[in-house]
């Protein structure tokens, strides 16, 4: 009985880990390019009492075994990185990306990070930036003078000058891709940073070697799924209560068995 209590601790200690990543979901719902998180569980040790095969007579053996459980454990929590709705917003410099890529941000101390929100904006010096300031990696500047701002699908960006009537090229966008992007390390902002287990970014441009494509004027939108997220909110609710039960029907047995005579 003591040990049911322990097994029901872990498991409603991991319902709640569940539901810390279903209100991060649903808080994000709106967030641009976010990705939904998924927590990740995996049974305990097992104590064997009885191993299966073991020799129970000169010719018999035994065909199961017996072994007792210890609980659940959280081992991750994943991101999903299922393509979001496409949202159109008229903002010549927001970019959506149809399949998959980064596109790659320096951040202050020089280091490379990547996102999937296409938001960007010009800064006091003309270059494309998050709304947090961060650059573009490459850098892409476009010039005051400029009129309008076109974004292709392959990443290639070009400015209609004032007195000019073709457009000039000011750069080109590039997107990053990674064999395991579930390893990459999530550090807020919209942004994510490589790591051992999502391999170096592989850095090209849009439209190869598997890359996604961009759509000038809109943004990729959360894929969460709001009534997916209710239903395991549900079932992460109704998982705690049971876990609940388990400990009261427990203590009510420790109860009878203490006041045995």
């Amino acid at each position: 009985m003591f040990r049911s209590l322990h097994i029901a601790a872990t498991g409603m200690a991991a319902q709640e880990a569940r539901l810390d990543a279903i209100s991060n979901n649903l808080a994000n719902t709106s967030t641009v390019g976010y990705k939904k998180v998924r927590a990740d569980f995996q049974d305990l040790m097992y104590q064997t009492l009885h191993a299966a095969g073991t020799q129970t007579s000169a010719q018999n053996v035994s065909p199961t075994g017996l072994q007792v459980g210890s609980g659940v454990r959280l081992v991750a929590t994943s991101h999903q990185f299922l393509q979001g709705g496409i949202q159109n917003t008229g903002n010549s410099l927001d970019v959506a990306i149809e399949g998959s890529g980064f596109l790659v941000v320096q951040q202050p101390d020089g280091t490379m990070a990547y996102t999937r929100a296409g938001t960007l904006k010009s800064d006091p010096q003309g270059r494309l930036v998050t709304p947090e300031g961060m650059p573009l990696d490459p850098p892409i500047s476009i010039p005051a003078e400029a009129i309008s701002v076109s974004i292709g699908s392959e990443g290639t960006v070009s400015a209609t000058l004032k007195g000019q009537q073709t457009p000039s090229q000011l750069g080109q966008l590039q997107l990053a891709n990674f064999i395991n992007p579930a390893g990459l390390n999530s550090i807020g902002h919209n942004l994510y940073t490589a790591t051992a287990a999502s391999g170096d970014p592989q850095v090209g441009n849009p439209g190869t070697d598997g890359r996604g494509l961009l759509l000038q004027g809109a943004v990729e939108l959360s894929n969460v799924d709001v009534a997916e997220e209710m239903v395991s909110l549900i079932q992460a609710q109704r998982g705690y209560e049971v876990n609940t039960k388990v400990i009261t029907a427990a203590d009510s047995m420790l109860q009878s068995a203490t006041n045995l005579r």
